[in-house]
């Protein structure tokens, strides 16, 4: 009788030591990093073949949009593109005082397309070439003729 009670005990104390163990093992298994110091420098600031990108020589356009009363318009569609190509590239929205700003990369010229429902679209091309790095845009829309706001 004395003998069954300990048999749980005993069951129950391996089964609390065997999760220890099992990391134990795992730990041990584990294998040394295969690695040399040349691969974990060139690792650790990228690998020679990709360049990082740098936001540093970034152009940013920023500015604001306004309606015929000249008050903020929120919630307009403004696409980016570069100056000759034909699809857009970039799109971002104006906030609810009308700002937008978006980053691109210098050295070209961009052409924004500004859209609101009922308004006029209008477009603006900035230089980003050179010279300083943000450019302030201000639009007007209008609305279309014929429209009842």
């Amino acid at each position: 009788m004395n003998r069954l009670r300990k048999v749980p005990f005993v069951c129950m104390g391996l089964l609390l030591l065997s999760p220890a163990s099992a990391r134990e093992a795992t730990q041990e298994a584990a294998p040394a990093s295969s690695s040399t110091p040349a691969q974990d420098s060139a690792s650790a600031t990228g690998s020679p073949g990709k360049q990082r990108y740098s936001h540093a020589d970034d152009f940013l356009i920023r500015g604001t949009v306004f309606n015929e009363n000249a008050l903020a318009f929120p919630a307009v569609e403004l696409r980016f593109r570069k100056e000759g190509q034909k699809k857009y590239k970039w799109e971002t929205y104006t906030n609810l005082r009308g700002e937008f700003a978006l980053r691109v990369p210098q050295g070209s010229n961009y052409e924004i397309l500004v859209h609101a429902k009922g308004f006029a679209d209008q477009t603006r091309t900035v230089e980003a070439k050179g010279g300083g790095s943000e450019e302030i845009v201000v639009f007007r829309m209008q609305p279309v003729k014929g429209d009842k706001q």
